[in-house]
């Protein structure tokens, strides 16, 4: 099959793109207990350089956001210093690398924070499943509810991290809005009891949202900053029954800032809600002028259609990208693809699993 549109060249705002091939943001927890990025996390970009775009792993955006084992922040300088090494070494590929902000919020542990509650919109726990802490896997906790004044200080801290982020040479920003973590919190009804500016309406839901974009759009250019949403997303126990009125009301919000893009989990691998039909990238299209990535589950056959089609300006590749460091020039030339059913070292330490998957001979 060709894959002409996908391997045609992109511009999403200011971010110029050689090819249509996006890698996933992936918390692989590489970074160490001190969350400071490495040379060999640099190696993990540079192997994966041929996408026409890099989203980078999950990044804490403060100390109050961790809740991921070794994961990497952009809140110290040395932090700051560990992404700006890396972003050196890519220069020469051509390839931006967006840093993905986070905030775990609910989907932490009080281990995280010596002994601390983890936060949330309000106190509402994750219900099945359990953390891995620093010191193993334990239960969810109730998460105490940030006040007002907490919030506020959450939206600053974003401002902060973007600030490093453009210290750090990021070519731009994706705040993550997605997967269960703590603005996906505020958006969604299960999680969001809260009766200040915060909770309640659509308009105070997506509050928390729209300001942190506002600090971290006064850093970038907006056309250097993208969302990450997931409407369909169960993960992390989330999925309130008015999923499709929020985020419709959400991206029409997104739709009047200008953005670099927006990047919409069309795709099903965390489940989906079950009061309706999936919130499919060809719905968010519709009420979405913007660049729009997809991304979940795709193959190059589907990433090709949707892009053809005009519903999607790059598709975002994650798990054939882990072990095909290769990947778009497998995929161009027709080779075979490593599969990536043994996961048994994706979250381990070394770089076995990590960083020592071949290149298609």
């Amino acid at each position: 099959m060709s894959y002409h549109h996908l391997f045609s060249p992109a511009q999403l705002g200011l971010l110029s793109l050689k090819n249509r091939i996006v890698l996933a943001p992936l918390t692989r927890g590489r970074a160490g207990p001190q969350r400071i990025p490495n040379h060999m996390m640099g190696d993990y970009y540079l192997q994966r350089a041929e996408a026409g775009m890099l989203i980078s792993e999950a990044t804490v955006i403060s100390e109050q956001g961790n809740g991921w084992v070794n994961s990497p922040g952009i809140y110290t300088d040395e932090m700051t210093e560990g992404w700006f090494k890396i972003n050196r070494r890519l220069r020469p590929f051509n390839t931006p690398l967006v840093l993905q902000m986070w905030h775990c919020g609910r989907a932490s542990h009080s281990d995280f924070h010596q002994g601390k509650l983890p936060v949330s919109a309000s106190a509402v726990k994750i219900q099945g499943d359990m953390v891995r802490t620093p010191y193993g896997k334990k239960d969810y906790e109730t998460p105490r509810a940030l006040t007002t004044a907490e919030v506020k200080d959450v939206v600053l801290s974003y401002g902060r991290a973007a600030e490093r982020a453009k210290e750090a040479e990021f070519s731009g920003v994706e705040v993550h809005a997605a997967n269960g973590y703590l603005i996906n919190q505020f958006l969604d009804s299960k999680t969001n009891k809260r009766t200040d500016e915060y909770g309640g309406s659509l308009e105070n839901r997506c509050r928390l949202l729209h300001e942190i974009l506002q600090q971290v759009c006064a850093v970038f250019p907006s056309e250097q900053v993208g969302v990450r949403l997931s409407p369909n997303g169960l993960f992390n126990d989330m999925g309130g029954s008015d999923f499709r009125e929020i985020y419709t009301y959400v991206i029409k919000l997104l739709d009047n800032m200008n953005l670099a893009y927006l990047h919409v989990m069309d795709g099903l691998a965390f489940g989906f809600h079950e009061q309706g039909a999936p919130f499919s990238l060809s719905e968010a299209s519709s009420i979405y002028s913007g660049n729009l990535i997809g991304n979940c589950g795709y193959d190059a056959e589907a990433a090709e259609k949707q892009i053809a089609e005009g519903y999607a300006s790059a598709i975002a590749f994650g798990r054939p990208f882990i072990t095909n460091p290769d990947f778009p020039s497998r995929i161009e030339a027709g080779k075979a693809l490593t599969p990536w059913d043994d996961m048994s070292d994706w979250y381990t330490s070394g770089s076995k699993g990590y960083t020592d998957y071949p290149r298609a001979c």
